[in-house]
Order: structure tokens, then sequence, then C-alpha cells
């Protein structure tokens, strides 16, 4: 029961900072503004969707999954520097 409302509160909480940094995306005025929402937001948004999948089958399915993990671990390393290279290139254009 505890693992379940784990697993929902973390749903709820990745919904919520990805809609937040999609909304940011549509509604922001600068590019540079614009390519901080998507960056932050959704990241943590997934990475709790995802975070909520490894404790679903750790909890439910009683087997330990490492893609997921594996997903969090490179979508952290990526969106910064993505988001670096994106921002250097407005800054020179």
């Amino acid at each position: 029961m505890a693992g379940e409302i784990i697993i929902s509160a973390l749903l709820v909480i990745g919904s919520i900072f990805g809609l937040v940094g999609s909304f940011g995306l549509l509604k922001l005025a600068d590019p540079m503004q614009r390519l901080h929402a998507p960056t932050k937001a959704t990241t943590v948004g997934v990475g709790t969707a995802l975070i909520a999948s490894v404790l679903y089958f750790t909890l439910f399915e009683e087997r330990i999954t490492w893609h997921e993990l594996l997903i969090v671990l490179f979508l952290l390393i990526t969106a910064p520097i993505t988001a670096q290279f994106l921002s250097k290139a407005h800054l020179h254009k």
C-alpha cells in the first residue's frame, strides 16, 4: 500500500514538472528563457517518472531494472550539455 502511494506521488510530481516545463517552453518570450524551462523542469519530470518505474518493478515485479536508471543517468548528463551548446549557438548568432 505504501509503495503504491509513493509511486503515484512520483508520477504526479513528474507530470507537474513536465507540464510546467512544457508551459514555460510555450509561454516564455526570450529564446534563452525558453531553453531554461524544458531543460530543468522536464528533466526532473522524466526522472521522477523513471524512478517510479524502477520502484514499481522492484516492489511489485520483484526484479531490478537497470534500463530506467541508465536512462535517468543519460538524461541528467546530456540535457545540461545540450542546453549549453544551444545557448552558445544563440549567443554567437
